[in-house]
């Protein structure tokens, strides 16, 4: 039923726009998250630290199944495969450091970033509004890589460190969301 559902420009937007809407709604909550319970507890911290990237190896699986199916979002499903091993990367790593973790989290975020450039450029035709996506995947890439050096000084690091960047992650995907909302349709006159 899922392949039927991306034959359907219709129904694909509407199911792409519904998911920004989740994945911008979830980033918000995390980030509230972070800058409340994971500021002042480093558990609560180190636990939504593994989370985000665990939600996104979810929410990847999710909308590849419902643009059309595995097969046909192959960037999707790696970019799933990678964000489960960045949980599981970073679950390991906390026994290091916090440091430790959101080094892993710095790699994981360029990794993330260009799996979703890729995605957004290969929807650019089909449905539009991917340019928040595109540059949130490129702007993935630069964060994850700052993140993955300063992981290396001296500072001792928290989760208010990768905190703006799921904030930023939460408003491109509210935008890409208003824009198939508000868009005039592709094949409309």
């Amino acid at each position: 039923m899922a392949a039927s559902l991306a034959l359907d420009p219709h129904t694909s937007t509407v199911a792409l726009r519904n998911y920004y809407y989740l994945r911008a709604g979830v980033a918000a909550a995390w980030v509230v998250a972070a800058f409340t319970a994971g500021v002042s507890n480093p558990v609560i911290g180190a636990v939504l630290l593994v989370l985000y990237p665990a939600w996104d190896a979810l929410a990847n699986l999710i909308d590849a199944r419902g643009a059309g199916g595995y097969r046909a979002n192959r960037s999707q499903v790696v970019n799933a495969a990678v964000s489960t091993l960045a949980a599981l990367a970073m679950l390991g790593s906390l026994a290091v450091g916090i440091n430790a973790a959101i080094g892993v989290f710095g790699l994981w975020a360029v990794l993330a970033g260009l799996l979703q450039l890729i995605t957004g450029v290969r929807r650019w035709r089909t449905y539009g509004a991917q340019w928040a996506m595109i540059l949130s995947g490129g702007q993935s890439v630069l964060a994850g890589g700052f993140f993955a050096f300063m992981a290396t000084g001296p500072a001792l690091l928290s989760i208010a460190t990768v905190a703006g960047y799921a904030g930023f992650g939460a408003f491109y995907f509210l935008v890409s969301a208003l824009w198939l909302t508000f868009r005039k349709p592709r094949n409309a006159a």
